[in-house]
Protein backbone atom coordinates (compact mmCIF):
# COMPACT_ATOMS: atom_id res chain seq x y z
CA UNK A 1 0.00 0.00 0.00
CA UNK A 2 3.06 2.60 0.90
CA UNK A 3 4.53 1.60 -2.54
CA UNK A 4 0.96 2.18 -4.20
CA UNK A 5 0.69 5.27 -2.62
CA UNK A 6 4.34 6.80 -3.46
CA UNK A 7 3.45 5.79 -6.98
CA UNK A 8 0.60 7.48 -7.08
CA UNK A 9 2.01 10.49 -5.48
CA UNK A 10 4.77 10.64 -7.74
CA UNK A 11 7.57 9.70 -5.94
CA UNK A 12 10.86 8.84 -6.70
CA UNK A 13 11.42 5.27 -8.53
CA UNK A 14 14.23 3.96 -6.46
CA UNK A 15 11.66 5.03 -3.48
CA UNK A 16 8.81 3.13 -5.29
CA UNK A 17 11.36 -0.02 -6.41
CA UNK A 18 12.16 -0.59 -3.16
CA UNK A 19 8.91 -0.34 -1.24
CA UNK A 20 7.44 -2.76 -3.88
CA UNK A 21 10.44 -5.07 -3.72
CA UNK A 22 10.59 -5.08 -0.17
CA UNK A 23 6.45 -6.04 0.27
CA UNK A 24 6.92 -8.73 -2.27
CA UNK A 25 10.36 -10.27 -0.48
CA UNK A 26 8.77 -10.14 2.86
CA UNK A 27 5.63 -11.63 1.39
CA UNK A 28 7.36 -14.70 0.28
CA UNK A 29 9.30 -15.23 3.47
CA UNK A 30 5.99 -15.13 5.17
CA UNK A 31 4.62 -17.54 3.20
CA UNK A 32 7.56 -19.74 3.23
CA UNK A 33 7.69 -19.34 7.29
CA UNK A 34 3.93 -20.54 7.66
CA UNK A 35 4.01 -23.17 4.73
CA UNK A 36 2.70 -26.05 6.78
CA UNK A 37 1.35 -24.54 9.59
CA UNK A 38 -1.92 -25.60 10.77
CA UNK A 39 -3.83 -22.53 11.48
CA UNK A 40 -1.55 -19.99 8.86
CA UNK A 41 -1.45 -16.47 9.68
CA UNK A 42 -2.03 -15.91 5.63
CA UNK A 43 -4.15 -18.52 4.89
CA UNK A 44 -3.24 -18.84 1.17
CA UNK A 45 -3.25 -22.48 0.26
CA UNK A 46 -7.39 -21.65 0.23
CA UNK A 47 -6.91 -20.09 -2.90
CA UNK A 48 -6.31 -23.25 -4.22
CA UNK A 49 -9.89 -23.79 -4.52
CA UNK A 50 -11.12 -22.20 -7.00
CA UNK A 51 -14.81 -21.09 -6.00
CA UNK A 52 -12.82 -19.22 -2.61
CA UNK A 53 -9.99 -17.42 -5.14
CA UNK A 54 -13.08 -16.56 -7.46
CA UNK A 55 -14.95 -15.15 -4.38
CA UNK A 56 -11.75 -13.67 -2.96
CA UNK A 57 -10.88 -11.99 -6.01
CA UNK A 58 -14.46 -10.36 -6.97
CA UNK A 59 -14.34 -9.70 -3.53
CA UNK A 60 -11.14 -7.40 -3.64
CA UNK A 61 -12.42 -5.94 -7.07
CA UNK A 62 -15.84 -4.78 -5.73
CA UNK A 63 -14.06 -2.85 -2.89
CA UNK A 64 -11.63 -1.04 -5.06
CA UNK A 65 -14.78 0.24 -6.96
CA UNK A 66 -15.91 1.40 -3.18
CA UNK A 67 -13.00 2.38 -2.33
CA UNK A 68 -12.42 4.79 -5.71
CA UNK A 69 -16.37 5.84 -5.16
CA UNK A 70 -16.08 6.58 -1.71
CA UNK A 71 -12.81 8.52 -1.63
CA UNK A 72 -13.82 10.55 -4.57
CA UNK A 73 -17.42 11.23 -4.07
CA UNK A 74 -17.25 14.05 -1.49
CA UNK A 75 -14.22 15.54 -3.69
CA UNK A 76 -17.15 15.17 -6.56
CA UNK A 77 -19.96 16.80 -4.38
CA UNK A 78 -17.98 19.72 -2.88
CA UNK A 79 -14.90 20.85 -5.64
CA UNK A 80 -17.11 20.38 -8.90
CA UNK A 81 -20.98 20.81 -7.94
CA UNK A 82 -20.70 23.33 -5.36
CA UNK A 83 -22.30 21.93 -2.71
CA UNK A 84 -21.62 22.14 1.02
CA UNK A 85 -19.94 19.65 3.08
CA UNK A 86 -23.30 19.06 5.07
CA UNK A 87 -24.49 18.28 1.35
CA UNK A 88 -21.95 16.18 0.39
CA UNK A 89 -22.41 14.22 3.77
CA UNK A 90 -26.41 13.50 2.95
CA UNK A 91 -25.61 13.02 -0.71
CA UNK A 92 -23.95 9.80 0.30
CA UNK A 93 -26.85 8.80 2.84
CA UNK A 94 -29.11 6.93 -0.81
CA UNK A 95 -26.06 4.42 -1.02
CA UNK A 96 -25.93 3.59 2.89
CA UNK A 97 -29.75 3.27 2.72
CA UNK A 98 -29.89 0.69 -0.45
CA UNK A 99 -27.32 -1.21 1.12
CA UNK A 100 -28.85 -1.91 4.68
CA UNK A 101 -32.35 -2.62 2.40
CA UNK A 102 -31.04 -4.84 -0.51
CA UNK A 103 -28.40 -6.64 1.57
CA UNK A 104 -31.26 -8.99 3.66
CA UNK A 105 -33.21 -9.49 0.53
CA UNK A 106 -30.18 -10.72 -0.97
CA UNK A 107 -29.09 -12.88 2.06
CA UNK A 108 -32.46 -14.58 1.53
CA UNK A 109 -32.24 -15.01 -2.32
CA UNK A 110 -28.45 -16.44 -1.87
CA UNK A 111 -30.34 -19.34 -0.33
CA UNK A 112 -32.20 -20.08 -3.77
CA UNK A 113 -29.57 -19.11 -6.35
CA UNK A 114 -26.18 -18.90 -6.86
CA UNK A 115 -23.95 -16.50 -4.84
CA UNK A 116 -21.93 -16.28 -8.70
CA UNK A 117 -25.09 -15.12 -10.73
CA UNK A 118 -26.22 -12.82 -7.90
CA UNK A 119 -22.49 -11.34 -7.01
CA UNK A 120 -22.62 -10.76 -11.03
CA UNK A 121 -25.77 -8.81 -11.07
CA UNK A 122 -24.83 -6.71 -7.97
CA UNK A 123 -21.53 -6.11 -9.58
CA UNK A 124 -22.97 -4.74 -12.88
CA UNK A 125 -25.50 -2.49 -11.39
CA UNK A 126 -22.56 -1.30 -8.96
CA UNK A 127 -19.94 -0.59 -12.40
CA UNK A 128 -23.13 1.23 -14.18
CA UNK A 129 -24.50 3.13 -10.86
CA UNK A 130 -20.44 4.42 -10.89
CA UNK A 131 -20.56 5.23 -14.66
CA UNK A 132 -23.70 7.33 -13.87
CA UNK A 133 -22.18 9.41 -11.58
CA UNK A 134 -19.36 9.25 -13.59
CA UNK A 135 -21.26 10.85 -16.39
CA UNK A 136 -23.64 13.45 -14.38
CA UNK A 137 -24.40 16.56 -15.90
CA UNK A 138 -22.75 20.27 -14.32
CA UNK A 139 -25.60 21.09 -12.75
CA UNK A 140 -27.69 18.00 -11.43
CA UNK A 141 -30.68 18.39 -8.95
CA UNK A 142 -30.55 16.75 -5.72
CA UNK A 143 -32.73 13.81 -7.32
CA UNK A 144 -30.16 12.96 -10.22
CA UNK A 145 -27.93 12.11 -7.82
CA UNK A 146 -29.88 10.44 -4.96
CA UNK A 147 -31.15 7.73 -7.80
CA UNK A 148 -27.80 7.24 -8.94
CA UNK A 149 -26.23 6.57 -5.40
CA UNK A 150 -28.62 4.26 -4.46
CA UNK A 151 -28.16 2.11 -7.66
CA UNK A 152 -24.36 1.78 -6.70
CA UNK A 153 -25.90 0.90 -3.00
CA UNK A 154 -28.48 -1.59 -4.12
CA UNK A 155 -26.08 -3.58 -6.22
CA UNK A 156 -23.05 -3.72 -3.97
CA UNK A 157 -25.96 -4.82 -1.94
CA UNK A 158 -27.10 -7.64 -3.71
CA UNK A 159 -23.51 -8.56 -4.41
CA UNK A 160 -21.84 -8.66 -0.70
CA UNK A 161 -23.94 -11.19 1.31
CA UNK A 162 -24.22 -14.06 -1.07
CA UNK A 163 -20.12 -13.71 -2.07
CA UNK A 164 -19.57 -13.42 1.81
CA UNK A 165 -21.49 -16.70 2.11
CA UNK A 166 -19.36 -18.02 -0.90
CA UNK A 167 -16.20 -17.25 1.09
CA UNK A 168 -17.14 -19.20 4.10
CA UNK A 169 -18.83 -22.65 2.45
CA UNK A 170 -16.21 -22.94 0.07
CA UNK A 171 -13.33 -23.10 2.54
CA UNK A 172 -13.34 -26.11 5.19
CA UNK A 173 -15.23 -25.79 8.07
CA UNK A 174 -12.18 -26.26 10.16
CA UNK A 175 -10.43 -23.38 8.53
CA UNK A 176 -13.41 -20.86 9.36
CA UNK A 177 -11.43 -18.65 11.00
CA UNK A 178 -9.07 -18.84 8.14
CA UNK A 179 -12.03 -17.89 5.50
CA UNK A 180 -12.50 -15.15 7.42
CA UNK A 181 -9.68 -13.59 7.21
CA UNK A 182 -8.70 -13.76 3.95
CA UNK A 183 -12.45 -11.72 3.38
CA UNK A 184 -10.96 -9.45 5.65
CA UNK A 185 -8.00 -9.07 3.53
CA UNK A 186 -9.35 -8.97 0.49
CA UNK A 187 -11.58 -5.98 2.02
CA UNK A 188 -9.11 -4.20 2.95
CA UNK A 189 -6.91 -4.51 0.32
CA UNK A 190 -9.61 -3.08 -1.96
CA UNK A 191 -10.13 -0.51 -0.33
CA UNK A 192 -6.96 0.54 -0.23
CA UNK A 193 -5.95 0.14 -3.84
CA UNK A 194 -9.05 2.12 -4.55
CA UNK A 195 -7.89 5.27 -2.21
CA UNK A 196 -4.36 4.64 -3.86
CA UNK A 197 -6.00 4.54 -7.25
CA UNK A 198 -7.59 7.88 -6.63
CA UNK A 199 -4.89 9.91 -5.87
CA UNK A 200 -3.60 8.84 -9.32
CA UNK A 201 -6.48 9.64 -10.70
CA UNK A 202 -6.37 13.21 -8.83
CA UNK A 203 -2.50 13.30 -10.23
CA UNK A 204 -3.70 12.47 -13.85
CA UNK A 205 -6.82 14.47 -14.34
CA UNK A 206 -6.19 17.48 -12.10
CA UNK A 207 -9.64 19.31 -12.11
CA UNK A 208 -11.27 15.80 -13.94
CA UNK A 209 -10.19 13.35 -10.45
CA UNK A 210 -12.98 12.63 -9.11
CA UNK A 211 -14.93 11.85 -12.10
CA UNK A 212 -11.96 9.52 -13.81
CA UNK A 213 -12.11 7.84 -10.36
CA UNK A 214 -15.37 7.48 -11.25
CA UNK A 215 -15.19 6.34 -14.26
CA UNK A 216 -12.18 3.66 -13.52
CA UNK A 217 -14.32 2.31 -9.98
CA UNK A 218 -17.09 1.19 -12.97
CA UNK A 219 -14.50 -0.14 -15.09
CA UNK A 220 -13.19 -2.34 -12.07
CA UNK A 221 -16.60 -3.01 -10.85
CA UNK A 222 -17.61 -4.68 -14.59
CA UNK A 223 -14.57 -6.52 -14.14
CA UNK A 224 -15.42 -8.23 -11.16
CA UNK A 225 -18.75 -9.12 -12.63
CA UNK A 226 -16.83 -10.91 -14.86
CA UNK A 227 -14.92 -12.96 -12.22
CA UNK A 228 -18.23 -13.53 -10.19
CA UNK A 229 -20.05 -14.83 -13.69
CA UNK A 230 -17.34 -17.43 -13.60
CA UNK A 231 -18.16 -18.81 -10.38
CA UNK A 232 -21.18 -20.76 -12.53
CA UNK A 233 -19.17 -22.38 -14.12
CA UNK A 234 -17.11 -23.85 -11.05
CA UNK A 235 -18.30 -26.39 -9.09
CA UNK A 236 -18.00 -26.50 -5.12
CA UNK A 237 -15.66 -29.23 -3.71
CA UNK A 238 -16.32 -31.40 -1.52
CA UNK A 239 -15.63 -29.67 2.39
Amino acid sequence: MLGLGEIAHGGPGWRNGAELGGAVVLGLLLLRRQAGHPAPMLPVDLLTRPLFALSAAAAAGAFVAQGLAFVSLPFLFQQALGRSQFEAGFLMVPWTIAVALVAPLAGRLSDRYPSGLLGGIGLTGLGLGLGLLAALPSDPGLGDIAWRMAACGAGFGVFQAPNLRALMTSAPPARAAGASAMAATSRLLGQSTGAALVAACFDLANGRGPTLALGLGGVVAGAASIVSFARLAVRAERL
